[in-house]
């Protein structure tokens, strides 16, 4: 796997925060930063989910949904699954 450099400034409030992360879990900077974006993406991709999943519920009669199609492209859109048709 390639790695990139990724440069972060933390304010002293964050500094601390993650200083003592590192204490608590003893792992390295890096994973835990690995970590918390790992955690973030998830956390953001559960609630484009569950977003999606209101706008059907929401869908009162068959007049109001989506064509197959449209509904197949907003689905991959969500999971950036590039358009295969």
């Amino acid at each position: 796997m390639v790695s990139q450099r990724l440069e972060v400034r933390l304010d002293e409030d964050h500094q601390k925060k993650l200083t003592q992360l590192v204490e608590w879990s003893k792992e390295p900077v890096a994973e835990i930063v690995r970590e918390a974006i790992d955690d973030a993406y998830e956390k953001a991709s559960y609630e484009r989910r569950r977003a999606a999943v209101e706008r059907l519920i929401r869908m009162e009669s068959p007049g109001d949904a989506l064509d197959p199609d449209e509904l197949n492209r907003e689905l991959d859109e969500m999971h950036d699954i590039p358009d295969l048709y």
